[in-house]
């Protein structure tokens, strides 16, 4: 799995989707997440057909949402998934949160036929604490691959990164740039600064440092760029350590129908 991905939450216009996904494609990312719940899934798909570039070396993911995580619809919706992103199979197939219709042994046992049926090369977790995540290696058959939930510099979620380490599972940072927040922390604008970077990038390079995908969205063709050239810096150890020290904690996406147990 590329460690940049380009994100299409909020991505809603098809035609802008679709050529954010073309232009990030064209640039060379390989590596593009999307959701039912996004409504994009088709311009995402378009955005695959107009790019130039051979299935095989892309890393698509979707997720299915939660009112359809009973285990007959994750069957049939997955299905509508890949009809709308003109894919035959997805490299990652998420269930979206531990919630709505959500039945680990129901849901979890669809994932597992997908993946037997050759639609889903790997199944994927988002927004799980821990124990859904160990919940749901004993009950899956197929090794869970990733866990996608919100990180970056203000909720650096050090539990779960050790909990990934631990089980050996892929972590997935979505909001990595705290919704444009990066740009307004000292610590960020200075090592930015150093290296003639933005807080974005910034951002992005700590969250690879720390072995996590971060799939950032962005729409124009500025910020496409911008986000991957993040993969040119190498922040140093003490770099690290100042926006490890980073004190300000602040979790975005907290629905009060999540999981309870965040860190």
């Amino acid at each position: 799995m590329p460690m940049l991905g380009l994100g299409t939450w909020q991505n809603d216009d098809p035609d802008e989707c679709a050529t954010s996904v073309e232009t990030a494609l064209e640039m060379g990312y390989r590596h593009v997440d999307t959701a039912q719940a996004y409504g994009n899934e088709a311009a995402v798909g378009d955005g695959i057909a107009a790019a130039d570039v051979d299935r095989d070396d892309l890393f698509v993911a979707t997720k299915i949402d939660t009112s359809n995580l009973a285990h007959d619809d994750v069957l049939e919706t997955a299905e509508e998934s890949l009809d709308d992103l003109g894919l035959d199979h997805v490299d990652l197939l998420y269930v979206h949160w531990p919630a709505g219709e959500y039945d680990a042994e129901g849901t979890l046992s669809a994932f597992d036929e997908l993946h037997s049926r050759g639609k889903i090369d790997h199944v994927g977790l988002s927004n799980f604490p821990p124990e859904r995540v160990e919940e749901a290696v004993d009950i899956l058959d197929a090794p869970v691959f990733a866990n996608q939930v919100e990180m970056h510099p203000f909720l650096q979620q050090e539990e779960l990164r050790a909990h990934a380490d631990e089980h050996d599972y892929e972590l997935v940072a979505y909001s990595p740039l705290a919704r444009g927040e990066v740009f307004e922390d000292d610590v960020l604008a200075d090592v930015a600064e150093d290296h003639d970077a933005s807080a974005a990038q910034v951002s992005l390079a700590w969250l690879r440092e720390k072995g996590v995908t971060a799939i950032p969205k962005a729409t124009g063709r500025d910020h496409i760029e911008d986000n991957f050239e993040s993969v040119e810096i190498d922040l140093s150890e003490d770099e690290l350590d100042r926006i490890d020290g980073i004190e300000q904690r602040t979790r975005l996406v907290d629905p009060d129908w999540g999981p309870d147990a965040w860190d």
